[in-house]
């Protein structure tokens, strides 16, 4: 099993978020300060939350519309695939500056 992490743009929603029917959203704790939503009945994934004050960022791609957003920072860059590259400058922060700023959080 390979160490690098696959592409997941998300946009940032913030901590007032309100999924119709909740039943049917699976929870998962992928970190000690995240964890990320899934539909229970085809297995989408719906959200990543950060635990300690409830921030959602959702995947890009269900949002239709998506005016004024911009692509700003990638995490875990040091575990990013070699085959692609964004052209865009973003601020990049590897998984050890993602786990130092969360530390305080687990």
């Amino acid at each position: 099993m390979s160490n690098r992490s696959e592409a997941f743009l998300s946009i940032d929603c913030g901590a007032k978020v309100v999924f119709d029917g909740p039943e049917n959203i699976a929870v998962y704790a992928s970190s000690p300060w995240a964890e990320r939503g899934f539909c229970r009945q085809c297995g989408t994934h719906l959200f990543y939350r950060l635990t300690g004050h409830g921030q959602h960022f959702i995947p890009a791609g269900v949002f239709d519309d998506i005016p004024g957003v911009t692509f700003e920072h990638q995490i875990f860059i040091d575990r990013k695939p070699p085959y692609y590259e964004f052209a865009n400058g973003t601020q990049n922060l590897t998984e050890a500056d993602v786990q130092a700023l969360h530390a305080d959080e687990g």
